[in-house]
C-alpha cells in the first residue's frame, strides 16, 4: 500500500508537469499580448510590468478582425450544418435501405480515408475557379462538406438500432425522412451533438483551402485574415500574440463548454471498425 501511494504521488507530480509544459506557451502569449511592445523586446519576464491592452484594442477596432470572425461563424456553421445533415441521410441509406451498389457505396467511403485531402486540393482549386467561387464563402464551404467519417460513426449507431422499430414506423405509414428525423434522430441526439461540435471546430481551424481561395480581406476567415496583421515598423509581437489569442478564443470557449462531447466525439472516431 505504501508502495502504490509512493507511485500515485509521482503520477500525479508527472501528469501536473506535463499540464505545465502544455500550458506554459499559452501563458507565455496572453502575457506577451499584455505587455508594451518595449517590454516584449527589452524583457522576458513572467509577469507584465504593466497590464497593456492596446494590442487588443488595435486587434478589434483597427483591423478587420470582426469580419474575419463572421466569415468564420458563417462558414463553420454552414459546413456543421450540411456535414451532419447529408452524412446523417447517407448514414441511414447505407444502414436501412437495401438498393444495388449499397455494399461498393460503402467501401468506396471507407477508401476515401486513404486519400489526402492535401492531393485534391489542384482539382478543388480548379474546380471552384470553374465555378467562379473564387473569393467567396461558398467556395470555402463546399469542399469541406465531405467528411467520411461523420458518414461512419452515424452508419456504426444506425446498425445498431433494432430493425423492428423502423418496420413498426413503416407499418404506421411513416416515410423515410419521418422515421429518420422524428425516431432515429431523437434516439442519437448525444451523436450527434458530439459530431457536430467536432466538425465545427475543424471547420473553424482549417486554414490551408481557405488560405488558398481567399485573397481578398473581406471573405477571408480568422485563421487566414490574422496571417495579414502587420505593420510598416515590422513586426509587433504584443500585437499579433493580441490577434492570435482572439482568434483562438471561440474555439477555445466551445471546447471548455462541451469537452465531454468532443472526447466523445473522438472516441468514436477513432474506433471505427470496417
Amino acid at each position: 500500500m505504501p508502495g502504490r501511494a509512493i507511485g500515485n504521488s509521482l503520477l500525479l507530480i508527472l501528469t501536473l508537469f506535463i499540464a505545465g509544459l502544455w500550458a506554459f506557451p499559452i501563458y507565455w502569449a496572453i502575457v506577451t499580448s499584455m505587455k508594451p511592445e518595449q517590454d516584449v523586446i527589452a524583457s522576458t519576464t513572467f509577469i507584465p510590468r504593466v497590464f497593456d491592452f492596446s494590442s487588443y484594442y488595435f486587434a478589434l477596432f483597427q483591423t478587420n478582425l470582426p469580419t474575419w470572425y463572421m466569415n468564420s461563424l458563417v462558414t463553420s456553421i454552414s459546413v456543421t450544418v450540411i456535414v451532419i445533415l447529408i452524412s446523417m441521410m447517407c448514414a441511414y441509406a447505407l444502414s436501412q435501405i437495401v438498393f444495388a451498389g449499397r455494399r461498393v457505396l460503402y467501401f468506396v467511403i471507407l477508401a476515401s480515408f486513404m486519400v489526402p485531402s492535401q492531393a485534391l486540393i489542384i482539382s478543388q482549386f480548379v474546380l471552384m475557379q470553374k465555378l467562379g467561387l473564387i473569393n467567396t464563402l461558398s467556395g470555402i464551404v463546399l469542399p469541406q462538406l465531405i467528411v467520411p467519417v461523420v458518414v461512419i460513426v452515424y452508419k456504426q449507431f444506425f446498425d445498431s438500432v433494432p430493425k423492428e422499430l423502423r418496420e413498426a414506423a413503416k407499418l404506421d405509414g411513416c416515410g423515410e425522412f419521418q422515421i429518420l428525423f422524428r425516431l432515429y434522430l431523437p434516439l442519437n441526439w448525444g451523436i450527434t451533438t458530439a459530431l457536430a461540435i467536432i466538425t465545427y471546430i475543424m471547420a473553424w481551424n482549417a486554414f490551408l483551402w481557405p488560405f488558398l481561395v481567399s485573397n481578398s480581406e473581406n471573405t477571408m476567415t480568422v485563421t487566414v485574415g490574422i496571417t495579414q496583421v502587420d505593420d510598416a515598423f515590422g513586426i509587433k509581437y504584443a500585437r499579433d500574440m493580441a490577434v492570435a489569442i482572439l482568434a483562438a478564443m471561440p474555439v477555445a470557449v466551445a471546447y471548455l463548454l462541451f469537452q465531454k462531447r468532443v472526447t466523445q466525439a473522438l472516441m468514436l472516431s477513432s474506433g471505427i471498425k470496417g
